[in-house]
């Protein structure tokens, strides 16, 4: 009976262990916008180059460590920023409120991707707020004018999520 037992325990143990996984989830904010005073501007020239530079980052449609699914809000500069790369890799993105929680969109992304790879296009007072809702960890306010933040937040199964910062 015990022999049984320690049994069981290991087959738990082992299928915990190849279940657990890691979710990446790379969050950025809208690519520089026209400076208009329409509501919802486009973007400008320099945010389409940015965009198409993101599509250039993360366009590989097959292989390891490819994005799956993609996130905008329903702003067109969000949608905008991710067009190019959406296109390149033929997914239509998921469009989410932009007054939505950042707890509500780190858990859908969550849900909807786990182990896999995702891409999150914010706003400057949302990006933070949803790094935080992933991850736990604070990061700087993004000032109007920077638009060059990538976090690439890696979020396992069991124990601490990671962040990591880059720039393009």
């Amino acid at each position: 009976m015990m022999w049984l037992l320690f049994f069981v325990a290991v087959g738990i143990a082992l299928f915990a262990y190849r279940s657990a996984t890691t979710t990446t989830i790379v969050i950025v904010r809208h690519a520089e916008k026209e400076l208009v005073t329409i509501e919802d501007p486009p973007l400008a020239p320099t945010g389409e180059r940015r965009a198409e530079r993101l599509a250039q980052m993360f366009g590989t449609a097959s292989g390891q460590g490819h994005i799956e699914g993609i996130y905008v809000t329903n702003a067109r500069r969000s949608q905008q920023t991710a067009a190019p790369l959406a296109a390149r890799l033929g997914i239509r993105p998921s469009v989410v409120a932009a007054s939505a929680s950042a707890q509500s969109i780190a858990s859908q992304v969550l849900r909807e991707h786990r182990g896999a790879r995702a891409l999150v296009v914010g706003h400057s007072n949302t990006v933070p707020e949803i790094v935080k809702a992933l991850s736990g960890e604070d990061v700087p306010p993004i000032a109007d004018d920077e638009y060059d933040n990538v976090y690439v937040v890696s979020v396992p199964t069991f124990g601490r999520a990671n962040v990591l910062r880059l720039k393009y």
